[in-house]
């Protein structure tokens, strides 16, 4: 059996998430007391008790949703289950941070930083009302991206990501992805529908982003990952730590390719997707994207617990 580990973006975030692991794994609960001291708030009370709209803001799901995957991987690993059970790791989006803070790429404290900086400098790189995406299903990629391109009409539009193989995501100026979607439509989308989001991600608009962020990623240390990382925007395996920085810089305003990330890694071999942390979005892309493999969500005392038991 080949495993990858694989670990959600932003909108997997709820109330509650992590807290059983916290309760149940020392180790756990280490990890939000280590993200609560890195941003000098206490993140963990938000996280566990607070209310949804101020969680989902992105400043703040970005390192929750590491947080609670983190606080996964320790509670795996104090139960003998370590990454020298892995071959790959990956993850969706700002789900990268948590897969490379995994495999010791970052620590945890550089980790939570440089995703409450990528949350706000994405939020700001635009300014209200003038961004959208919209997801359209029925389509696949090259498809979408015909429409993205017939709708931009000097605007940005583009494919943000290319979630499973009917699934996509467009991004980029409100009134050319509002065409998009009536285009999509025209083309045979079974639905192409606006997202309720507060900023155009992985586009061409967050460039300043992405400035901000190559910056930041300077100040931090990045190891080589423990096992390699299956990067977004490339959809193959890197280890060298200066390619990894280009990339996640890469990453603001390029396409996520995770339907393609799976598919390099079922071609290498991996048989179990892992779902390291809240929610179970991308088994269910796996799982539309490759049949053969095996997929197991990891969020849960009980989910690990199952895990031991094979």
């Amino acid at each position: 059996m080949s495993i990858a580990f694989v670990f959600p973006g932003q909108g997997a975030q709820t109330i509650g998430m992590g807290k059983a692991l916290a309760e149940a794994y020392p180790a756990a609960r280490a990890v939000f007391d280590e993200v609560d001291d890195a941003l000098g708030k206490k993140l963990s009370d938000l996280i566990w008790d607070g209310d949804i709209e101020t969680l989902t803001l992105t400043e703040n799901a970005q390192p929750a949703l590491m947080a609670t995957s983190m606080a996964a991987v320790r509670s795996l690993e104090a139960e003998g289950i370590g990454l020298d059970r892995v071959d790959f790791v990956a993850g969706h989006s700002l789900g990268e941070y948590s897969a490379l803070a995994a495999a010791g790429a970052f620590s945890v404290a550089d980790a939570a930083r440089l995703l409450r900086i990528r949350g706000r400098a994405m939020q700001q790189a635009v300014p209200v009302g003038e961004g959208a995406m919209a997801a359209i299903l029925g389509l696949d990629a090259t498809a979408a991206a015909d429409v993205a391109t017939r709708a931009a009409e000097g605007e940005v539009c583009q494919i943000a990501n290319e979630n499973d193989p009917a699934q996509n995501v467009v991004s980029g100026h409100k009134a050319a992805v509002e065409r998009a979607t009536v285009l999509a439509k025209e083309a045979g989308a079974k639905r192409a529908l606006m997202l309720p989001v507060s900023a155009p991600f992985h586009c061409a608009l967050m460039q300043p982003a992405a400035a901000e962020m190559a910056e930041a990623l300077e100040q931090v240390t990045l190891n080589a990952p423990k096992v390699p990382l299956v990067a977004n925007v490339v959809a193959s395996a890197v280890s060298d730590p200066a390619d990894i920085r280009s990339l996640l810089v890469d990453q603001v305003t390029g396409r996520v390719r995770w339907k393609t990330s799976v598919e390099w890694m079922a071609a290498e071999g991996v048989t179990e997707f892992w779902e390291i942390g809240a929610g179970k979005a991308l088994s269910g892309m796996i799982r539309r994207i490759t049949r053969e493999a095996g997929t197991r969500n990891i969020g849960t005392p009980e989910d690990i617990q199952a895990a031991l038991a094979g």
